[in-house]
């Protein structure tokens, strides 16, 4: 019962509380971006580290695209409160990962491209890492989709790293952050394997370390 209590007081105070600080941290920061090439007026599949993830939002708002993003999401009691989080930003929420719904989540994802003509944004080293692994599900999209992928980085020039296993990153109060933003990425016809390669090593060139 006192379990269940403080789970419930969780996922009303926590989304909010974060929320607060996401704008407090971003509106303080000197903000520089750098954009790659131009953001196609078409969906994406959108990739970004687990680690990254406070921040990246913003990038998403930037971009200045009328189509949705669909935020994939796991299902573990983590997973709901990022869902409520993302839902206050404006977004849309898929819930599975690579260890739980994977098929049910890959399915709604490559529905909401086709269907809806919609984004999905994805942290292949998520919900459990190994930190800065990919899984398939951004390839697996992707070619399913017939889409490219863009990558986001967040690098805060001073931040705070949490002990866990994606070393999750909050940017310091007035801090400069750089947000990247990577060409299209047509990964159609290649090997899985060998994108999942390269994706990880574009992913990797403004990663925080």
């Amino acid at each position: 019962m006192r379990k269940r209590f403080a789970r419930a007081l969780a996922l009303w105070t926590l989304p909010p509380l974060i929320w607060t600080l996401m704008w407090f941290l971003y509106l303080t920061a000197r903000k520089r971006w750098h954009f790659k090439g131009e953001f196609p007026d078409s969906p994406v599949v959108i990739a970004f580290w687990h680690g990254e993830l406070l921040m990246a939002p913003f990038i998403y708002a930037k971009l200045g695209t009328s189509r949705k993003l669909n935020i994939m999401i796991s299902d573990h009691f983590d997973g709901e409160i990022v869902a409520r989080l993302t839902r206050l930003l404006g977004m849309k929420t898929i819930r599975g990962s690579s260890r739980k719904g994977a098929v049910k989540a890959l399915i709604s994802a490559i529905k909401a491209v086709k269907e809806e003509g919609e984004h999905v944004g994805i942290t292949p080293d998520g919900p459990r890492g190994p930190r800065h692994s990919v899984s398939d599900g951004a390839v697996v999209i992707a070619q399913k989709a017939g889409i490219p992928i863009v990558i986001v980085n967040v690098r805060p020039q001073t931040y705070w790293q949490a002990g866990s296993w994606d070393r999750f990153t909050v940017p310091k109060p007035f801090s400069a952050i750089d947000f990247y933003i990577s060409e299209p990425i047509d990964v159609t016809g290649m090997d899985k394997g060998a994108a999942k390669k390269m994706l990880r090593e574009r992913m990797l060139e403004h990663a925080v370390e």
